[in-house]
């Protein structure tokens, strides 16, 4: 069974409520991993799930433990995260660079995958901030390194550009995305299919390994309800995890 590692896909919420000279607070928290865990689980999956306030505590602090995994997911996880654990901020100590790990994880022989989001490639006014760490090595397009996002209120469809195995037993009736992440093809890589004529998901090799970008977002918002109860949601992700990890 191969085991899968996904990490970030949660968050908090924190909101003021003013009535006049009266106010209080309210905290919710969210997860939008549902959907992907249980597709990858029906397809006999071994999938560990690491909250974004958990990557501190939980995330592999070595390549031996990486290598635990058949394949690394980042879903909506800024680099900060990854780049700044609770000793090293607070008591300038020194840590495993995780982004340095994922990296060297690729290049031994991993499967990574990058999807899409607010906290994803350069992210919402540029705080991701990939393109500064050593995940930019193994990705196949440039981060813009500012406010990523492509907003799409009014829906957008990708389109497939090229036949590869990821698109096996897909009908090309795909539903619409309410946004994503631009991005820019790199030099080497291949564009396997486009939206808005931006890459939606491309792919390259790195060393011994196979690293995969889908811009748009698993979940909800920009991930639309369509796209969630798609039918062929389980298949693609199947699909892609088959080929980052062959």
């Amino acid at each position: 069974m191969k085991k899968v590692l996904l990490v970030g896909e949660t968050w908090f919420v924190h909101k003021t409520h003013i009535k006049g000279f009266d106010k209080f607070t309210e905290s919710s928290y969210g997860e939008g991993a549902s959907w992907i865990i249980e597709a990858l689980k029906s397809g006999g999956y071994d999938v560990t799930h690491i909250a974004n306030h958990r990557v501190d505590e939980e995330f592999p602090s070595s390549l031996e433990e990486l290598k635990a995994y058949s394949l690394v997911i980042l879903s909506d996880i800024g680099s900060n995260t990854l780049l700044l654990p609770s000793s090293t901020f607070n008591q300038s100590k020194t840590n495993p660079n995780k982004c340095d790990l994922i990296r060297d994880y690729v290049l031994e022989g991993g499967g990574f995958l990058m999807v899409g989001g607010y906290m994803a490639f350069s992210g919402i006014d540029g705080t991701s901030r990939y393109e500064e760490t050593s995940i930019q090595e193994i990705l196949p397009v440039k981060c813009l390194g500012k406010d990523d996002r492509s907003e799409r209120p009014e829906g957008i469809t990708p389109k497939i550009i090229e036949n590869h195995p990821i698109f096996e037993g897909i009908e090309e009736n795909w539903p619409h995305f309410l946004g994503y992440n631009k991005t820019i093809s790199l030099e080497g890589s291949k564009t396997l299919a486009t939206i808005n004529g931006d890459p939606f998901i491309a792919t390259t090799e790195f060393g011994k390994g196979k690293s995969l970008v889908f811009t748009s977002d698993m979940a909800p918002h920009w991930g639309s309800e369509e796209f969630v109860n798609w039918e062929y949601y389980p298949k693609l992700w199947d699909n892609i995890i088959q080929y980052l990890t062959s």
